[in-house]
């Protein structure tokens, strides 16, 4: 049996013997959304309260619109950008790689907007199904205090050091 990596570097078949061995119930998800009582919490943590978990939601819900802002604005400077491009007549070197500087500037805020949208969404689908809280390498909880720190977290502190050490 070919076993398959997964991005954080164990094999699939490793993940489904550490879940299998430390089963962890999703919470109950109820009209399309997770009880909050029922969310991952470390031991000694006080469970979510439903203000904390619609807190988290409305939390991520604003920082999602903000971020799609946040593209829309950097793709209407990129074609701002891509069209002053091809007029650089009597432009000199330090204009022109001005420009680029610039425009590669734009590229890279529009793609750090994606990729935190991303985890955004994936977050909210996450408190939805019952499995915000949980991490995603070894299935124990992360902790609601990280989580409302950093809510698009998705490793425990542990996972997260080790995949940063690699």
């Amino acid at each position: 049996m070919a076993l398959k990596k997964t991005p954080g570097g164990a094999s699939s078949a490793s993940k489904d013997a550490a879940a299998a061995a430390n089963p962890l119930p999703k919470a109950r998800v109820v009209d399309g959304t997770a009880d909050p009582g029922e969310l991952a919490v470390r031991p000694g943590e006080e469970p979510w309260t439903p203000e904390e978990a619609a807190g988290a939601r409305d939390e991520l819900r604003a920082d999602a619109e903000r971020l799609r802002a946040e593209i829309l604005a950097a793709e209407a400077a990129i074609t701002g950008l891509m069209r002053d491009s091809g007029d650089g007549a009597g432009d000199d070197q330090a204009d022109t790689g001005t420009k680029n500087i610039t425009r590669e500037h734009e590229l890279a805020l529009a793609t750090s907007a994606r990729n935190r949208l991303s985890q955004t969404e994936r977050a909210l689908e996450r408190l939805d199904a019952g499995t915000y809280g949980l991490c995603e390498s070894c299935g124990r909880p992360i902790g609601k205090a990280r989580m409302q720190a950093f809510p698009r977290a998705t490793l425990c502190v542990e996972c997260k050091q080790r995949q940063e050490r690699r």
